[in-house]
């Protein structure tokens, strides 16, 4: 590694460092993890690290190596592959960071620990080719569902999909790599509960309204923006007994009807098949020819929203 590497590695937002480590900064602050400390005495400035309590301080390679205990190549290795975007201007550091790769943390932070990084979504040019060229998402389904992206440091764009539950907190992450590039197509971060997308849209049902079950996020996103109230799931066997009591519930309570476009394959079909022994009143309809799946009839059947 070159000098001029090893200088990259140094500018690396030390704050951005420190969270993908799993500290939780406050005003530039955090609690030192390297003695007993209740009152938060390690400090950032400068993009240096310094514990006014233990003494300790440095960079951001030294701060990998303590909290890792690794040594200096490996603390170099894992900067190198960490999901930090670089500085911004001004020298604040940018909240759109991969989230994709498990990361040691303490204090049982979980993936609810990065909500805030979905107050305010950002798009990427990648994404919005995406969303919006290539899907024709309506730009309000994509503010619903708080879609987000963030490039990680080759320049590969991801599009980010945040899993809420019912109250509105946030319980898993689904990363979509937007280039491929010899990359995964989808990653999930440690501790991401990707069960049912967007359960937020079962406080809007009404008695007797119907509901839409797609396999995946974007046709959940399709079926939304041609006007549907819709959830999705990644599989009728990743279902949890607590999931299915949800939908079992809705049936009960609000005489909700259940719809499903399946896809136009076996695994599609399969996947039906399984959700109606859970939902015996689900409702199957029929893909025309030559669509694959619900987002193929979105496509055929609505322009891009003006």
């Amino acid at each position: 590694m070159d000098r001029l590497e090893l200088q990259r590695l140094r500018d690396l937002p030390i704050e951005g460092v420190a969270e993908r480590l799993g500290l939780r900064v406050v005003r530039h602050k955090t609690l030192c993890p390297f003695h007993d400390d209740h009152h938060a005495s390690l400090s950032f400035k400068n993009n240096r690290w310094r514990c006014w309590s233990c003494g300790e301080g440095g960079d951001a390679i030294s701060l990998v190596m303590k909290y890792l205990h690794k040594d200096f190549r490996e603390a170099c290795r894992w900067l190198n592959d960490s999901p930090l975007t670089p500085p911004c201007e001004g020298g604040e550091w940018s909240l759109h960071q991969q989230l994709s790769t498990p990361s040691p943390h303490r204090g049982g932070q979980g993936v609810e620990s990065f909500a805030r990084f979905f107050e305010h979504p950002w798009l990427s040019d990648e994404a919005r080719r995406f969303l919006f060229d290539e899907r024709r998402i309506d730009p309000r389904v994509v503010a619903w569902c708080r879609l987000s992206s963030w490039k990680d440091w080759r320049g590969v764009p991801w599009l980010q999909t945040p899993y809420f539950d019912r109250e509105g907190r946030l319980v898993g992450l689904q990363n979509r790599n937007l280039v491929r590039g010899g990359l995964p197509r989808f990653r999930f971060p440690q501790g991401a509960e990707c069960g049912i997308y967007n359960l937020p849209v079962l406080n809007l049902l009404r008695p007797g309204e119907a509901l839409y079950v797609a396999e995946g996020c974007s046709d959940c996103w399709s079926l939304l923006s041609a006007g549907h109230k819709a959830i999705a799931i990644p599989s009728a066997t990743l279902l949890s007994r607590k999931d299915v009591g949800v939908l079992e519930g809705l049936s009960q309570t609000l005489g909700t009807q259940f719809h499903m476009y399946p896809d136009a394959d076996a695994p599609g079909e399969r996947l039906f098949l399984q959700l109606r022994q859970v939902l015996p009143s689900l409702c199957r309809h029929p893909l025309p020819p030559g669509c694959k799946d619900y987002s193929d009839l979105y496509l055929r059947t609505h322009q891009t929203p003006g």
